[in-house]
């Protein structure tokens, strides 16, 4: 029994650790990509992202049968994937164009403050009232970020903006899943929820691409020609890509979602060292100082959450 018991373990560390290191290399390979790599097209680059979910999560389920294939039930079910689909394209674009001119640790700093805009989302959304002491953990959250800008010494306005426009994103994205999927008839596992999404952002993504970033696809193969590592670079990072969705899917299911809080908090502070190493980026004490600050409103968040749902 305790063999099978550590075995189980053994099985969630390694989860876990594959969840880091896929979040935290794709978050390392864009910044790479964008900035020092000078491949400046962050649509196409979430395009094949969502190219490479598509494709791998189909291969997930309907051959390797990881989860039971769920299949869309109504047009309306149809319709509500679509408009998450767009929130979820604009929250990845913009978090990758923000890349293009933020280092990694101030990006991870204002990521962290996805539970502020989560909250004033569900209140405006659902009328959901938190208790006041729930409310009174955002005020670090929210600090620690105007802190953090204040000392960033890689400060780029257009950079912040694109970064807390892919924040709210990803936070509306969250709330708009509770409320529209929430039907029994309707609830989608996030791998079926991107088997549907993927393949409608890369519609959507198709012709912002060729409008906005013309001749991506020829520029990439002229550079591909003097460099082939471009190709495999992309290759990886899209598959990447696809690995942080299906690894964040089974931690959940192996873990808890508040496990899930906890271990994401200390994954953007792990994201922040490891890039700070990498790029060598200048960082003030303010700035983390600020981030700090901002991680700690985080977890006190989650406890008052905690004891609130508990009661």
């Amino acid at each position: 029994m305790s063999a099978m018991k550590s075995s189980g373990r053994l099985f969630t560390i390694g989860l876990v650790a594959s969840w880091y290191s896929s979040n935290i290399g794709v978050l390392l390979l864009n910044k790479y990509l964008l900035s020092n790599y000078g491949f400046k097209y962050p649509i196409f680059l979430t395009m094949c992202h969502m190219m490479a979910c598509s494709l791998l999560s189909y291969i997930a389920i309907a051959w390797l049968k990881m989860v039971p294939m769920q299949t869309i039930r109504s047009r309306v079910q149809f319709m509500k994937i679509s408009a998450l689909s767009l929130i979820f394209c604009a929250s990845v674009v913009s978090g990758n164009i923000s890349l293009k001119y933020l280092p990694v640790s101030f990006n991870q700093a204002i990521g962290a403050t996805t539970p502020f805009f989560t909250a004033v989302f569900a209140y405006f959304m659902t009328l959901k009232k938190e208790a006041w002491l729930t409310y009174m953990t955002l005020i670090p959250v929210v600090t620690g970020v105007i802190i953090a800008s204040g000392g960033e010494p890689s400060f780029h306005l257009f950079g912040f903006l694109m970064c807390i426009g892919a924040t709210a994103a990803r936070a509306l994205k969250s709330v708009l899943q509770g409320i529209l999927l929430s039907s029994e008839g309707e609830k989608l596992n996030s791998m079926n929820l991107l088997l549907y999404m993927a393949p409608i952002a890369v519609v959507v993504l198709l012709p912002a691409t060729l409008f906005m970033e013309e001749n991506v696809v020829g520029i990439t193969l002229a550079l591909a020609r003097e460099d082939i590592r471009i190709i495999w670079l992309l290759l990886f990072n899209s598959a990447l890509a696809y690995f942080v969705n299906l690894t964040n899917f089974l931690v959940t299911k192996h873990t808890s979602a508040l496990t899930l809080q906890v271990l994401g908090n200390a994954k953007g502070a792990v994201a922040v060292v490891i890039s700070i190493l990498i790029f060598r980026n200048p960082v003030s004490v303010t700035g983390m100082l600020g981030y700090t600050l901002t991680v700690f409103g985080v977890i006190l968040y989650s406890e008052a959450k905690k004891r609130t749902t508990s009661k």
